[in-house]
Parts: structure tokens; C-alpha cells; sequence
């Protein structure tokens, strides 16, 4: 049996629509305070999330191995995970992160094709552009879907539609199944 394709997963924007009307909490999110590394200096507030706690049983549903892509790195176990109902999951290392590229690319993109290694994948985030689609077509053998997730909104029901579908289609063999 092959493996299950990923799910790159990105956590501001996808799963904390932070771009949401100033101090307006989209439905069904609830309010988390975090102090993840880099935001524990007393004098700061604690970071503010909104996290919607029905995504979690809606990605465990999906057909894909789940990873983190997210700046949040490992951390994102601690501080996102348990609200969701996640179990820890892997999380891709970003060696040069925020790092400006040549090629027009998002600093992730790089390391996610890398990371994919040919293997089948979506990824889930709100900076993908066309270089970075150009970039994994020309750099990733394997399947892939890229789905921008607009931060205002977070992951709605017809994204959890497009990765179930693109899943399905790439079980049975579809156009982007024989590449």
C-alpha cells in the first residue's frame, strides 16, 4: 500500500485567520492566549489565536498524513494542536526562515518541495503566489495541490472540499495520480 499524500499545514491564515475584521472573532472560533519562544518577555501580551475547534476532527478526516508548515514549527504541538483536538504531528524545519529568495519564491516553498521529497502533496497557507507554483512544478516530481487560504477567512468548507476531491482523484489515478 503507497503512503497517504501530505498535508502541509500552515497555521496563521489556514487555522488563525488573523486578517479577520480588527478585534471581530470569525463564528465558530474561539479566543486562545499563547507565549510560544520569542513571545515570552513579561512585558509582552500574550499572543492572541483564533482557532476553530470543528477543523480538527475535519483534518483528521481527510485521507492525508498531517504535518506542520508553519513558522510556529514543533511549537505548534504545544500551542495549537490540543485545541483542535490534534495529536503531535511532525513539523518541517526552516533553516533559513524568512529568508528573501532570487527567485521570487515564499521562504517556505523551498524547503516544503524539500521536504516532500517527490512524495504527493497540499499544502495549506496564505502566502503561496505563482512563483512558488511555478517553483514546485519545475522542482517537485511528485503531485501536488498548493491552496492560498485567504487570512481574513481561515480554512472554510469548500477548502476541507477541494483537498478531500484532489485526494480522491489522486487515490483513483487522476490526472495529477499519474504523473
Amino acid at each position: 500500500m503507497t503512503a497517504k499524500p501530505l498535508l502541509l499545514i500552515d497555521v496563521d491564515g489556514p487555522l488563525n485567520p488573523f486578517a479577520a475584521r480588527p478585534h471581530r472573532r470569525p463564528d465558530g472560533y474561539t479566543t486562545h492566549r499563547t507565549r510560544p519562544s520569542g513571545w515570552d518577555l513579561p512585558w509582552q501580551k500574550p499572543l492572541r489565536v483564533w482557532l476553530n475547534p470543528a477543523h480538527g476532527p475535519l483534518l483528521l478526516a481527510l485521507p492525508f498524513e498531517l504535518v506542520w508548515a508553519t513558522t510556529w514549527g514543533a511549537q505548534a504541538n504545544r500551542w495549537i494542536a490540543p485545541h483542535l483536538g490534534l495529536p503531535e504531528l511532525p513539523a518541517i524545519d526552516w533553516p533559513e526562515l524568512h529568508a528573501r529568495r532570487d527567485d521570487g519564491t515564499y521562504f517556505k516553498t523551498h524547503d516544503v518541495v524539500r521536504y516532500a521529497a517527490g512524495r504527493p502533496f497540499a499544502w495549506i497557507d496564505d502566502e503561496i503566489r505563482l512563483p512558488d507554483r511555478e517553483y514546485v512544478a519545475a522542482h517537485h516530481s511528485g503531485p501536488s495541490l498548493l491552496l492560498r487560504i485567504e487570512p481574513s477567512l481561515g480554512l472554510l468548507p469548500a477548502d476541507f472540499g477541494r483537498l478531500a476531491d484532489w485526494a480522491r482523484e489522486l487515490a483513483a489515478g487522476g490526472p495529477d495520480g499519474a504523473k
